[in-house]
């Protein structure tokens, strides 16, 4: 009697594993492209061939071109290629066990160069091209309330320490608006800081504006800002 031969299994782990390749060409040609051209003018073909794929693969790994810019966004963002909530990033985690005020913020400056030399550059094609596509005009404001909202919610977690000599929305509207994209771009890349010259500066910066410090008059505490 013949043995039956049991049709050779699909090895759709090998599949899974060139899918992901291909799109991390796509992402890393997509936002070489992005830099380069601005939003107009990067075209999905020539981000195809930039990747060495076909156009079609772009479309059905990543979708349309807005939907291919807020995925290189929110990448750049977690610092993975895939989208990853913000409590699952290790410098979060590194946020949340630290039990000091300064010891947070020392954590979180040192994370932002890292975190920003990926996002600014798409932040800036971001900016410039928001006024003429309602779609990245709607995700330009989403991200910047989440961010909002997200540095008000380290704002609590400083005043939690008792070392925070200013109000919880002072201190959320200061980190907001030095931790920008913009100022990054405006000292790294045009003024050339370093990225501990950076890192140092806005950890230096926020503790003097935020935290209550020493006296130097009466030995007491006063607010840092």
């Amino acid at each position: 009697m013949a043995r039956t031969v049991k049709p050779r299994s699909y090895d759709s782990a090998a599949r899974r594993s060139a899918s992901r390749e291909r799109q991390a060409r796509i992402f890393q040609s997509a936002r070489e492209i992005f830099v380069e051209r601005g939003y107009p003018g990067a075209t999905m073909v020539a981000i195809a061939e930039r990747a060495g794929v076909a156009l079609d693969t772009v479309y059905e790994l990543v979708g349309p071109k807005p939907e291919l810019f807020r995925l290189l966004i929110e990448t750049a963002i977690s610092g993975q290629d895939r989208v990853v909530p913000a409590e699952q990033r290790q410098y979060v985690q590194d946020l949340q066990a630290e039990p000091t005020a300064r010891g947070k913020l020392r954590i979180y400056a040192m994370a932002l160069p890292q975190l920003h030399a990926r996002l600014a550059p798409l932040v800036a094609v971001l900016q410039a091209a928001a006024s003429a596509e309602p779609k990245l005009a709607e995700l330009w404001t989403e991200i910047s309330e989440r961010r909002a909202t997200n540095m008000h919610r380290f704002a609590v977690e400083l005043h939690q320490t008792g070392e925070l000599g200013v109000s919880v929305d002072h201190a959320a509207d200061v980190i907001w608006a030095t931790n920008s994209p913009e100022l990054y771009l405006l000292l790294v890349r045009q003024r050339e800081w370093t990225a501990d010259q950076y890192s140092d500066w806005l950890a230096d910066s926020w503790e003097r504006l935020l935290l209550v410090r020493a006296s130097p008059r009466i030995g007491g505490l006063v607010p840092g800002g």
